[in-house]
Formats: C-alpha cells, sequence, structure tokens
C-alpha cells in the first residue's frame, strides 16, 4: 500500500468511528461530551436546588432605587445597602463572602461597592443597612472589607453619566470558615482568595445610570 492509500484508510477509519458515535447508543455519545460547567453544579444546594440570592429592594436586573445610591462624587442617594436573603447553599459550606461589582466602571478594572467576608454559615440574610459598619448590624464576626472608595463598608451606585451600569452582588459560599487576610486587604485579594475557596456562587443584578 502506498503512502497516498494508507492515508486514505486512516481517514476512512476515523469517519467511520465519528458515525458510530453520533448513530451509536446515547451511552456512546454521553462518553463523547465534555463535562457540564462545573459552576452549575456547585452552585446546587444540599437538597438539589439552585443556591440563590434576593433582595426585597432590588429586583434581579432591575433599576436600583435612590435608597441604595452613593450620596456623593454628584450623586444623591440615601447610600443604604439593600437587603438581601439566600437560601440552598451547597453542602459543606462553612462562611459566606459577598462581594459587590460594577465591571462598567471606567477604570479598568471595574469598581468594588462592597467587600464582605466571614460570614457565618448559620446567616441566610442581611438587613438593609449592614453595610453601615456604624451600624453593627452584620452578623458577629464578619468582616467589611475596604472597597474602592477606599473605606470599608458599602458604597452604592455612583456612574459617570452616560448608560447604565451592572452591579453584581454575588454571594459566595466557602469551604473555609473564616479567611485570614489583613485588614486593609484589597478587593483583589479577597477576591482572590474567595475564589480559591469557594463551593459556589449566588448572584443578583442591579442596574442604575444617570
Amino acid at each position: 500500500m502506498n503512502d497516498r492509500s494508507a492515508a486514505r484508510a486512516r481517514c476512512a477509519a476515523v469517519l467511520t468511528t465519528a458515525l458510530a458515535v453520533f448513530a451509536g447508543p446515547p451511552s456512546l455519545w454521553a462518553q463523547a461530551q465534555p463535562a457540564a460547567d462545573a459552576r452549575s453544579v456547585e452552585a446546587k444546594g444540599a437538597g438539589g436546588s439552585a443556591f440563590t440570592l434576593t433582595s426585597p429592594d432590588i429586583a434581579n436586573a432591575g433599576t436600583i432605587a435612590a435608597a441604595q445610591v452613593f450620596n456623593s462624587f454628584g450623586c444623591t442617594g440615601q447610600n443604604i445597602s439593600p437587603a438581601l436573603a439566600w437560601s440552598h447553599a451547597p453542602a459543606g459550606t462553612k462562611s459566606f463572602a459577598l462581594l459587590v461589582h460594577d465591571p462598567d466602571a471606567p477604570t479598568g478594572s471595574g469598581w468594588w461597592h462592597w467587600v464582605a467576608y466571614n460570614i457565618p454559615a448559620t446567616a441566610t440574610s442581611l438587613p438593609a443597612g449592614a453595610g453601615d459598619p456604624a451600624k453593627r448590624l452584620m452578623p458577629a464576626g464578619t468582616v467589611q472589607g475596604r472597597t474602592d472608595f477606599g473605606s470599608p463598608g458599602y458604597g452604592g451606585p455612583c456612574p459617570p453619566p452616560g448608560k447604565p451600569h451592572h452591579y453584581y452582588f454575588r454571594l459566595y459560599a466557602l469551604k473555609v470558615p473564616k479567611l485570614d487576610l489583613p485588614a486593609d486587604a484589597t478587593p483583589a485579594l479577597v477576591g482572590f482568595n474567595v475564589n480559591a475557596n469557594s463551593l459556589g456562587k449566588a448572584e443578583l443584578l442591579g442596574l442604575y445610570g444617570r
């Protein structure tokens, strides 16, 4: 058999195998598929329900109200952090972390509006205004980290005039009871450690523009 004939034979063999996979039993086709997105599996609670984050103050993909908007930089909101509630955390959750980020901010890296971690695993909600450290409304042991406003606690939306920005409230279920981080840790450092220890996340999106 010359080289050309050998190449044709190899191509025919590959085609025959591919046709067998597509036309064969479902189990054979399933074996040929890539694994499911791990995040969709990890974000399921112990009972199989989805890990969810909700707020009576912000409808998912809805407009953020003036009560949650920042009260400086040309904005005149009340800067009250929204009430949040969550359910169906993944099995093995030992603490939670909350990160609120605007990827549309014209900084090259977005803008971090709220950073909180070491939220105890027994917690299932945060009341409105918990993002103000002076009110001491966070569950015991919770750390509110420094945001891009330069101080700890919640800082509401205040984008430049133009198209509405996207504000992602992401609650992470962590496999560790505590993140040992410096008191002045940057949001990037907190986020790195959060993602390294995440079992799954629940997300709520708010929009705001002016």
